[in-house]
C-alpha cells in the first residue's frame, strides 16, 4: 500500500493517523450502514475538512463508560478518547453532578466568586506541591499553555522558549508556535517569535540514538548560550506516540533550569489525572514544575475545561490580565473538574492503573516477542505506544500496516489512535475493567494475526 506522506517533504510520514488508505475504502463499502454513509457524506459536506480529524470513521450515537456507541449499534471499545475519558464515558456521578449544578448556578460572571469554582481550585491544589497553588481556570488547553507563556514572561522578563520539536501544545497560534508538529505549522507563518526547539530524548529512534545525556547537554549547550531564554516547555510525558523518558533526564533539566533561572512548563494537559497511575506525571520523576498546565480529563469527558497551576509567588500581576476568559470560573466546568477528583479517590483509580499497567506490559511484551512487526513497545499506567516497522534492523515505519490493523480492530470493535504513522497509541479509560483490556487484547492479537504478521 502507499504511505501517505507531507507533499513538501516526501521523506517524512505525516504526524496523524493517514485514514486515506484502501483499507478506509475497504472500511466503507464493507462495514458502514447506508444511514451512518449519509451521515458522514453531510459531515464532511458542512464541516471544514482538516488532518487528523476528518474524513470520519463512523457516526457516534452514544458513550457510556469504556463504550462509544454508533448510530448502527456497533460497540466500540475505545482506547483513544481524545484523552478526556479517565473516569470513562458518561460517570453515573458526574453526570448527576452537573444535572444538580444547572439547577442551581449555570454561569459565574466575571468579578464574582462561586463557591463550586472555589472548592475545585481547593481540591486541586491539595494534590500539588506545596507552593505550586494558584490557579486559572480556561475553557481548553491551547488557551492554558497561552496563559502559562504570557505569565513566564512577565516573570522572567523573557519572551524566549525552549520546547521539543514534535511535541504538541495546542492548536491555536501561539501554541502551535512553541509545538513542534509540521501537520499544524504548514501555512501559519509568521509564527510567534522567540521559539528555541530541540530534539527530544527519543529512546527507540532519533539523532540521540536513545543517548539521553547528550539530550541533556543540548539542552545545556542551548541555555548557557542564550541569556533571553525564560522557559522550558515539554510535555512530561510525550502522549500521541507515548515517548517516556527517564528520571535521571527530568532530574537533569530540571537542575538546569534551576541553575539558568529558567521556568520549567510542564504540559501535562492529556496526561495528568491517575493516566500514568499517579495524579501527576511529573510525580514519576521526582520534580516539580514552575508551571503546571492540565485540561482533557479535567472536564470528566463532559465539559471543555483546564487550567494552570502556578507557584505562589508568582501571584503579582493583578494589574495584568493572564487569562481573562469569558468562562474562566465556570460553575459547570468547576464542578466536573471537582467530580473527576472526587471519583478517582473514591473509587482507588491511581491504585488499579497501577496493577493495569503490569497487566499491561506483560501482554504487550508477550506481542512483542511473538510479532516481528513490532518495533518498539514503551508505556506507563494506562498510556501505551506500540510502534511498527517493516524491519527491526532498519527501523522503517510500517505506516500501511499500522492502518490495515486499525481497521482490522474496528471491525471488531477496538478503537485507538495511530500516531506518526506507524504507532499504534492505546489510552483506555482508567475505569476500565480488566475483562474489558483482556478482550481488547484478544481483539489486538485477531488482528495480528489476521494481517500475517507473525514473527
Amino acid at each position: 500500500m502507499k504511505q501517505m506522506r507531507d507533499k513538501h517533504n516526501p521523506g517524512s510520514v505525516v504526524e496523524g493517523d493517514i485514514n486515506l488508505t484502501p483499507a478506509r475504502s475497504a472500511w466503507l463499502q464493507n462495514e458502514v450502514s447506508e444511514d451512518t454513509k449519509e451521515l458522514l457524506e453531510k459531515d464532511a459536506k458542512y464541516f471544514m475538512h482538516q488532518s487528523m480529524s476528518t474524513p470520519c470513521l463512523d457516526a457516534l450515537q452514544n458513550c457510556e463508560g469504556s463504550h462509544m456507541i454508533s448510530v448502527s449499534g456497533k460497540k466500540y471499545l475505545d482506547f483513544h478518547g481524545n484523552n478526556v475519558h479517565q473516569i470513562g464515558f458518561s460517570h453515573p456521578k458526574l453526570i448527576a453532578r452537573l444535572t444538580e449544578q444547572l439547577q442551581n448556578l449555570t454561569f459565574s460572571t466575571r468579578r464574582y466568586a462561586n463557591a463550586t469554582a472555589v472548592q475545585f481550585a481547593e481540591k486541586l491544589t491539595s494534590y500539588t506541591p506545596k507552593g505550586l497553588s494558584r490557579i486559572l481556570m480556561t475553557p481548553n488547553g491551547s488557551s492554558a499553555i497561552g496563559i502559562a507563556l504570557k505569565l513566564s514572561r512577565a516573570i522572567t522578563g523573557k519572551h524566549k522558549v525552549v520546547s521539543f520539536w514534535d511535541s504538541f501544545h495546542g492548536a491555536s497560534l501561539d501554541a502551535i508556535s512553541v509545538g513542534g508538529e509540521a501537520v499544524f505549522q504548514e501555512h501559519m507563518g509568521p509564527l510567534m517569535p522567540g521559539v528555541e526547539r530541540i530534539p527530544p530524548p527519543i529512546t527507540y529512534r532519533g539523532i540521540f540514538e536513545g543517548n539521553e545525556d547528550k539530550a541533556l547537554e543540548y539542552l545545556q549547550y542551548v541555555l548557557e548560550k542564550d541569556h533571553q531564554i525564560g522557559a522550558f516547555l515539554a510535555e512530561t510525558i510525550r502522549n500521541t506516540d507515548v515517548q517516556v523518558p527517564s528520571k535521571k533526564f527530568w532530574k537533569g533539566a530540571r537542575e538546569l533550569c534551576t541553575k539558568h533561572g529558567v521556568l520549567l512548563i510542564l504540559d501535562e494537559i492529556p496526561i495528568a489525572f491517575g493516566r500514568t497511575g499517579t495524579m501527576f506525571a511529573y510525580e514519576l520523576f521526582d520534580i516539580e514544575p514552575d508551571i503546571l498546565c492540565l485540561g482533557k480529563g479535567l472536564g470528566g469527558g463532559i465539559i471543555p475545561q483546564a487550567a494552570i497551576v502556578a507557584r505562589e509567588e508568582y501571584n503579582k500581576f493583578g494589574h495584568i490580565s493572564l487569562g481573562h476568559y469569558t468562562h474562566e470560573k465556570s460553575p459547570l466546568g468547576a464542578m466536573a473538574g471537582l467530580t473527576l477528583l472526587e471519583v478517582l479517590e473514591e473509587e482507588n483509580i491511581l491504585q488499579k492503573v497501577k496493577e493495569d499497567e503490569e497487566f499491561m506490559r506483560k501482554a504487550l511484551y508477550k506481542m512483542h516477542r511473538k510479532y516481528s512487526l513490532i518495533g518498539d513497545v514503551r508505556g506507563v499506567g494506562l498510556l501505551w505506544g506500540i510502534e511498527l516497522v517493516t524491519d527491526r534492523k532498519t527501523k522503517e515505519k510500517a505506516t500501511a500496516e499500522a492502518e490495515e490493523i486499525m481497521y482490522e480492530c474496528l471491525k471488531q470493535g477496538l478503537s485507538f489512535k495511530v500516531s506518526k504513522g506507524n504507532v499504534l497509541q492505546l489510552s483506555p479509560p482508567l475505569t476500565i475493567t480488566r475483562e474489558e483490556l483482556e478482550k481488547a487484547f484478544e481483539i489486538l492479537n485477531c488482528a495480528f494475526l489476521k494481517t500475517n504478521h507473525i514473527a
